[in-house]
C-alpha cells in the first residue's frame, strides 16, 4: 500500500505561482512514476505532468513551459511547480503513484487550486 499526501492549493491571481507538494509513505520503494492529474468541474481527471524514477518527465500540451515536476525524498514525493497560471487552470489537483510490477494506482485525496481575479 501506498498513502499519498498533498499539499499547497489555494487561490491565486491569474500570472501568479502556486507549488503543490506530495509525500507518499509506505511501500514507496516500489513506487515507478509520480505524477499529477487534475479535474474542473464537470469534466473528466486528465493528466497534467508525470516524472519517473529515473527523472524522465511528461506534460500536457496545456502546461508545458509554465509547470514543472520534480522529485525529492529519495524519489518519494513530488512537486509540481505552478507559474503563469491561468483561469482554466482550477480544478482538484491529485497526485498520482503508479507502480509498474504490480500494474496499481494510488491517489491522494486532492488539493483545490482556484485561479481567480
Amino acid at each position: 500500500q501506498v498513502q499519498l499526501v498533498e499539499s499547497g492549493g489555494g487561490l491565486v491571481q491569474p500570472g501568479g505561482s502556486l507549488r503543490l507538494s506530495c509525500v507518499a509513505s509506505g511501500r514507496t520503494f516500489s513506487i515507478d512514476v509520480m505524477g499529477w492529474y487534475r479535474q474542473a468541474p464537470g469534466k473528466q481527471r486528465e493528466l497534467v505532468a508525470i516524472i519517473t524514477r529515473a527523472g524522465t518527465t511528461n506534460y500536457a500540451d496545456s502546461v508545458k513551459g509554465r509547470f514543472t515536476i520534480s522529485r525529492y525524498n529519495a524519489g518519494n514525493s513530488v512537486y509540481l511547480q505552478m507559474n503563469s497560471l491561468k483561469p482554466e487552470d482550477t480544478a482538484v489537483y491529485y497526485c498520482n503513484a503508479h507502480l509498474n510490477l504490480v500494474n496499481a494506482d494510488y491517489w491522494g485525496q486532492g488539493t483545490q487550486v482556484t485561479v481567480s481575479s
